[in-house]
């Protein structure tokens, strides 16, 4: 199936919409156990809720509506893959803050065509943003452009991160990274979605950032939107293995050399 990306985002876009209301009729001010909602634990830190799984259902129905023969890969429950037109979905980014009633979470809508990025949906229905990307025709927050940061420096940059769930069991868990990078930046911040995290980099809210031991869902948007605003974004070796190599590196050109050259030292102040 051939679809060119402003036409893919234009049916991206209100299917992001629509889950993020899925998502805000769960959401309360005050954290899930207080309200008596129940997360089901994937891992020892991993939580899925009921909003996620009603998000990814709502997202795949439309998604196969609006696409017909697309294959969706998604966190909770669809693992399709292969050639051709597929959609890498993460039907809520963030679920701890969400059961925590923090607002940094959102659903992140990866469309691909062959494996190269086509569109990109994120969409953060708490905060009232709408980041969006399609190949060739830059990145926008809600119809206003974007541009990475052009800081050159690493001293004075204000970079993010994040952890694993499974941190505990292996042997890089960014710990080393962090004591090496934090003396050596400006300040630096963990707000717990991957998919937002890279849509305030491709905004110029953060100057970098860097995580291993992802998934495709957690990048797949959000990298589009870095690359659209005139952004770099590597995996954490310098290579281009970022969609399924399980890391990524993602700043302004000069900065994104600098940060690979620090996590390429060893850990440690």
């Amino acid at each position: 199936m051939s679809v060119a990306p402003k036409a893919a985002l234009q049916r991206l876009l209100p299917i992001a919409l629509e889950a993020g209301s899925v998502l805000t009729r769960h959401d309360g001010r005050q954290p899930a156990a207080r309200r008596g909602l129940a997360a089901r634990l994937k891992s020892a830190r991993d939580p899925v809720t009921a909003a996620d799984l009603e998000s990814e259902r709502l997202i795949a129905t439309r998604l196969r509506a609006a696409f017909p023969g697309i294959a969706i890969l998604a966190e909770e429950e669809l693992r399709e893959r292969g050639a051709g037109l597929c959609a890498i979905v993460d039907p809520l980014d963030g679920t701890v803050n969400f059961t925590m009633a923090h607002p940094f979470f959102c659903v992140s809508l990866g469309l691909y065509l062959d494996g190269v990025p086509l569109a990109a949906v994120v969409h953060a229905p708490r905060l009232g943003e709408t980041f969006s990307a399609a190949a060739g025709c830059g990145a926008h927050l809600d119809g206003e452009p974007l541009a990475v940061s052009a800081l050159p420096r690493l001293s004075d940059a204000l970079l993010a991160t994040g952890f694993a769930y499974r941190r505990n069991e292996l042997d890089d868990d960014n710990l080393g990274h962090l004591a090496r990078l934090l003396p050596r930046c400006r300040d630096l911040r963990r707000c717990g979605s991957a998919a937002l995290d890279l849509a305030y980099v491709a905004a110029g809210r953060l100057d970098g950032f860097w995580e291993p031991h992802l998934n495709a869902w957690d990048v797949a948007a959000g990298a589009l939107l870095v690359l659209e605003a005139g952004g770099r974004v590597s995996d954490m070796s310098g290579g281009n293995d970022w969609l399924a190599g399980g890391s990524i590196v993602a700043a302004g050109a000069e900065l994104h050399a600098e940060l690979l050259a620090q996590l390429a030292q060893p850990g440690g102040s």
